[in-house]
């Protein structure tokens, strides 16, 4: 006895919605251009292999059963599908990507990321993507391990990958001003300022982990000897010092809502605050030209508007 999976083809699929939408076999096997034996044998291999009725046979119309509904529901899915692949499959051959990998370092704004999403799909690409959340060495570490093909926001750009990585190329997203800042209820929010190292050793930094799974991790602004609490994103970090559980410095752009609504407080500090230079990079083909997706994206932060709402446009809770 045939298997389900060698009666449902895309042809047996069809057959049965012809009979379906006309109401009688006779009718579907007209349509269908065969005799009406031949066309009941068809349906009844189906209905064999899956041990239903499909049909029921009792009156002249060939009306369908729940389990024939159920199918016939499917039958559409599958068939719509089977010709979205196809069409998918001709566009790739063209030159877009199947899929495009991005990682996304946790200081670059998501709204305006997801605007650049929103633009991208309304091409009506064939290449599906996949954002993924990384955090200091880890977003470069995605493009150099071949696990993405564009990362946004990287610290390093592809003259500091050189001696380890080749076929890199990079683009400057920008530079990036952090801040000092703590909850209004945390001691430190009562002291004297400029804020000594000495004196912010004495309370716990809260630390955005970097990402990277392999080699060496970054670490910024840590002081020697200070009790620190290790979160994954800098979203997290945000969250922590919102609950007065450390102090430490914060991307500006995402901590100015929140400081701007009172729910931290900057301090300044004698230690300079860091300004971090942010990077968009992405790995060159051996072809050398880049597929049509990452084509798009890349002329994209040719705008410097784009490239400043990357870093900028945060929104606060």
């Amino acid at each position: 006895m045939p298997s389900p999976r060698d009666v449902l083809t895309p042809d047996a699929l069809a057959m049965l919605q012809t009979v379906a939408s006309t109401g009688s076999f006779a009718g579907a096997a007209r349509a269908l251009n065969l005799v009406p034996s031949a066309l009941s044998y068809r349906v009844r291999q189906i209905e064999d292999a899956l041990d239903v009725l499909l049909f029921d046979r009792s009156a002249r119309q060939a009306r369908i059963t729940e389990a024939g509904a159920e199918l016939l529901r499917e039958a559409t899915r599958l068939l719509n599908e089977i010709d979205a692949v196809a069409n998918r499959v001709k566009r790739v051959a063209t030159g877009w990507e199947p899929m495009l990998t991005i990682a996304v370092d946790s200081v670059i704004a998501r709204d305006p990321l997801l605007d650049l999403c929103t633009a991208f799909f309304a091409l009506e690409p064939p290449t599906r993507l996949k954002l993924r959340d990384e955090t200091l060495l880890g977003t470069i570490e995605a493009l150099t391990s071949g696990e993405a093909d564009l990362a946004i926001g990287s610290v390093l750009d592809a003259a500091s990958l050189a001696f380890t990585a080749t076929g890199l190329r990079s683009l400057l997203i920008g530079e990036l001003r952090f801040v000092y800042a703590v909850a209004p209820h945390h001691p430190l929010a009562r002291l004297p300022q400029p804020l000594s190292d000495a004196v912010m050793r004495q309370h716990r930094a809260v630390a955005a982990a970097d990402s990277a799974r392999s080699g060496p991790s970054m670490t910024v602004n840590l002081m020697g000897g200070q009790d620190v609490l290790t979160v994954p994103s800098m979203q997290a970090k945000i969250a922590a010092q919102l609950h007065g559980l450390g102090g430490g410095f914060l991307p500006e752009p995402m901590a100015r809502p929140y400081i701007e609504a009172g729910h931290l407080v900057e301090l300044r500090t004698e230690r300079q605050p860091p300004l971090g230079t942010m990077h968009c990079a992405w790995r060159v083909r051996s072809a050398g030209k880049p597929g049509r997706a990452l084509e798009w994206w890349l002329a994209q932060f040719e705008h410097e508007a784009t490239r400043r709402a990357l870093l900028e446009r945060h929104r606060g809770r």
